[in-house]
């Protein structure tokens, strides 16, 4: 993954750019914990060899994973970086069409790069914190803190 600082004035404005091969959660992970971005949204195009998708099961607390293992094109991701127990945490939805035109989508959970993929995150003018929730289990945006 290559990674570019295109805008900043107060706010700073990334792209990336995701390779064939490159694992898209870990990879924004990673940039997060370079740059911290620690308030921040996102959106990305193109397209992946597999994906994992996750549908959140309220009554289990966890997610309910669906893997995808084709060729697909991502029709829209989109998320944001918060911080969680002192470390940027990125949460990410994305929808993806196969090649018959049908469209499946959930939580980004893991996801591989074929060919490209372009990520535009926007970094906000405060930093946004999460903390778990206890009647869910999830990690959510705390406007309190």
């Amino acid at each position: 993954m290559k990674s570019k600082m295109v805008f900043e004035d107060g706010e700073r404005t990334y792209v990336l750019v995701f390779e064939t091969g490159d694992e898209v959660v870990s990879g924004v992970v990673k940039f997060a914990a370079e740059n911290r971005p620690g308030g921040s949204h996102f959106t990305a195009i193109g397209a992946l060899s597999d994906v994992t998708l996750g549908y959140f099961n309220l009554e289990k607390k966890g997610y309910k994973k669906i893997p995808m293992k084709e060729q697909v094109e991502v029709l829209s991701l989109v998320g944001n970086i918060a911080i969680n127990r002192g470390r940027p945490k990125p949460h990410a939805h994305i929808v993806v069409g196969k090649s018959d035109g049908t469209a499946h989508g959930g939580h980004l959970m893991e996801a591989h790069v074929r060919p490209t993929l372009e990520v535009v995150i926007t970094e906000l003018p405060e930093h946004l914190w999460r903390t778990t929730d206890p009647r869910t289990g999830l990690a959510l945006i705390d406007l309190e803190m």
